[in-house]
């Protein structure tokens, strides 16, 4: 066994193989875990708000200009109006803020790096502006960007630690993993001939071609040498529970981050027995806030005081809208009872009011008329 225990020594494969000795070096932390999780959320709200449709209004009606053009068809000349929404919502969510420069071209660009500028009683200023590989050299004052910031604690904290414990224990269950699933061995060896530097070395050699032959290929042939014996003696495990056990892992750390983002579980898991109950929470919760943020910014940066106190603003539409189709009984109830008008209902559903004047007018059935208005009966 002194000459086994060195010739396996020599063989770090084989020394694992056999559990001589632990893995002594460092467990990579697995960072496509981290990314994982975070890409799977944020490119879900990402999605979501990229079906938005951005509304520049007056007086009720829908203007057609030049910035309903960029925010619903082409922000600038490298992306579409989608891809410009979810390269957003990911820079907002993951780094906690988001830029957004007019070029002199007028296309709108979301920087990769700037540097922020605090001022107490000035506009804070953005300099070292950069987009792609070009960095501009003029600075932009914060009224002349979008900027928007997450101000989510818990995911920064989240991510700064938790993910490097996650990190670590996952990278733990796959390399117990490796090992349970292993094929194992013993190699017997006639002690009693003659070992000498060369022979020990063609030894070593062989045994290295052995566990390549077995590790590499579905099937290896190998010959049988007289004092030379190869027997398996397991073919790790069959059962599959250490591939269960990363799977649950995998889908935790998932359902921490959505957690915090405010994405119910059943919804980023496309669970459909819960699905009506989790998308009403996922709009309220998660888009909602989302879209109101947005709205906010850009009815502050693109809209003046004065017209916007005279009735001009940006609507978000789409998301947060309900199905007028899937809730035709409500309308007919909100209408019939007196409670809004007919054109009040399309604003609330999404859709602009009519110019027919005869929407603007309540109307009511007989069964909401009050009982003194009703004919008949003992007042007849």
């Amino acid at each position: 066994m002194g000459f086994l225990d060195s010739v396996l020594r020599r063989n770090k494969e084989l020394e694992s193989m056999f559990d001589l000795d632990l893995f002594s070096e460092n467990v990579p932390h697995r960072a496509y875990l981290k990314k994982m999780a975070l890409e799977t959320c944020i490119n879900f709200i990402g999605r979501t708000i990229s079906q938005s449709d951005f509304r520049f209004m007056e007086n009720g009606k829908r203007q057609l200009n030049d910035w309903h053009y960029l925010m619903n068809v082409r922000p600038n000349t490298d992306q579409s109006v989608a891809d410009f929404w979810q390269r957003f919502i990911y820079e907002l969510i993951h780094e906690n803020e988001v830029l957004v420069i007019l070029s002199d071209n007028n296309d709108l660009l979301i920087a990769d790096d700037f540097t922020r500028n605090d001022y107490a009683v000035y506009p804070d200023v953005f300099t070292d502006v950069t987009v792609k590989d070009y960095t501009f050299k003029r600075s932009f004052k914060m009224d002349e960007v979008i900027y928007l910031t997450y101000n989510n604690e818990k995911l920064s904290k989240f991510m700064e630690g938790m993910f490097e414990d996650f990190g670590d224990l996952f990278s733990r269950m796959i390399e117990t993993s490796k090992r349970a699933n292993q094929i194992r061995g013993t190699v017997s060896i006639d002690s009693t001939q003659s070992l000498n530097e060369e022979n020990q070395t063609k030894l070593q050699n062989f045994i290295d071609k052995l566990f390549n032959a077995f590790k590499n290929n579905l099937v290896a042939i190998v010959p049988k040498l007289k004092g030379f014996d190869y027997n398996e003696v397991s073919k790790g495990d069959v059962n599959g529970k250490s591939i269960e056990e990363i799977i649950k892992l995998k889908k935790s750390l998932i359902d921490d981050v959505a957690d915090i983002l405010g994405i119910p579980n059943a919804l980023i898991h496309g669970e459909l027995s819960e699905y009506e109950t989790s998308i009403k929470a996922y709009v309220k919760f998660c888009i909602g806030p989302l879209i109101k943020k947005i709205s906010d910014e850009l009815n502050a940066k693109l809209i003046e005081k004065e017209d916007y106190l005279n009735g001009t603003k940006v609507e978000v539409r789409g998301v947060t809208d309900m199905n007028v189709i899937e809730n035709a009984e409500a309308v007919d109830k909100l209408v019939s009872s007196g409670a809004y008008t007919r054109n009040e209902v399309r604003v609330k559903f999404g859709d602009e009011p009519s110019d027919n004047p005869e929407l603007d007018k309540f109307v009511i059935t007989k069964n909401y008329q009050s009982a003194e208005s009703v004919e008949g009966g003992e007042n007849e």
